[in-house]
């Protein structure tokens, strides 16, 4: 059945070990991310099989279906109202508010355990987290004498919502509040987790990254591109997942619509460019399923729109397309998360 995605779980279990092979000499640890596949079983599998420090996820459900031995790490601020899901279905979380994490030690004081806490500094980015010229240490001191959270560290986001890239200037901002944390408390933090899969290009040039002992990995490892420069790291595989849609119309047809333009079926008002009689595909996907700009064609074809159930296509260089015959993409994250969670897709792992 089309559309459907090819997940290859041998070059996923590839890139989880070039990121260990990245990782370990720089002292680092890192939380597998499974948030843009959903946790799909076949890869956390994978991921418990590889053992990392961390399986980590940005929604409770997914952490409550995971099976694994590893901690489990909510990454997205959790709600105040989700307080005793969050407890049970993850071993930290990682939170900026003070108020949620009271409820987070109310919720855990409940069921009799200790719940760990990493609290978010925003150091730039302006995206979650404490922003880092408040008193930090002070509430770090208030979150540690809580008596049923355990706190574990800080961490911090960067290229998220402001684009701002991981540099020596920026990332010394967490470690001066790292050591100041220390001193309040008089001990080491368990963790310092750094950042996300943009640090892999620092880490690739410098071979560090300051003081930070972790990172939170999901696009490296799916896609095998750091992000922040969105280039595919050396060694590491880009074509985990591939889409493969089928044709169900193939027509020579004017490239220019005939009458009055309007709006498309998204509110949109579409522009063309006049290029004569093309060959033009309907493939059997559309943007219910994920958005045409999120993928990258590997056949030698145009996308050229989308309705939601339809992607239509310039394929006028494929001479042998046929009805029925099928087309393949690589899928950017974006495209990924949505693909992944269509019902509409099926996903094959081989």
């Amino acid at each position: 059945m089309y559309p459907r995605l090819i997940v290859d779980k041998e070059k996923y279990r590839h890139n989880l070990q070039k990121l260990k092979d990245l990782c370990d000499p720089a002292g680092l640890s890192f939380m597998a991310v499974t948030k843009v596949f959903r946790a799909a079983e076949p890869l956390v599998e994978i991921i418990n099989e590889e053992a990392p420090g961390f399986i980590a996820d940005s929604r409770v459900e997914n952490l409550q279906k995971m099976q694994t031995d590893l901690p489990k790490v909510l990454l997205r601020l959790p709600s105040v109202h989700a307080a005793d899901a969050v407890v049970e279905a993850a071993d930290i979380s990682l939170n900026s508010e003070v108020e949620t994490i009271h409820r987070l030690d109310a919720a855990a004081e409940k069921l009799g355990i200790t719940h760990g806490v990493i609290l978010m500094v925003d150091i730039g980015d302006l995206r979650e987290g404490v922003y880092y010229q408040e008193d930090v240490p002070s509430l770090a001191k208030e979150i540690d004498a809580m008596q049923h959270i355990r706190f574990e560290g800080i961490g911090t986001n960067l290229t998220c919502y402001g684009g701002v890239l991981p540099t020596r200037e920026t990332l010394g901002r967490l470690d001066r509040i790292k050591d100041d944390i220390e001193t309040t408390l008089g001990r080491k933090l368990a963790v310092v987790s750094g950042g996300n899969s943009s640090h892999l290009h620092l880490l690739m040039q410098e071979r560090s990254i300051g003081s930070f002992d972790n990172l939170r990995i999901g696009e490296a490892l799916a896609l095998g591109r750091e992000t922040a420069y969105g280039e595919i790291l050396t060694g590491f595989h880009d074509d985990v997942f591939v889409l493969e849609a089928d044709v169900i119309e193939i027509k020579d047809k004017p490239s220019l619509p005939e009458g009055k333009i309007g709006m498309d079926a998204f509110g949109r008002k579409p522009k063309f460019i006049d290029k004569g009689i093309m060959r033009r595909a309907i493939l059997g996907i559309g943007e219910q399923d994920v958005v045409p700009g999120d993928l990258q064609p590997i056949d030698d074809l145009d996308l050229l729109g989308s309705s939601s159930d339809h992607l239509i296509a310039d394929v006028s260089r494929m001479k042998n397309l046929r009805v029925g015959s099928v087309v393949s993409f690589k899928p950017t994250y974006g495209g990924l998360l949505s693909l992944m969670t269509s019902d509409y897709v099926v996903k094959a792992y081989v």
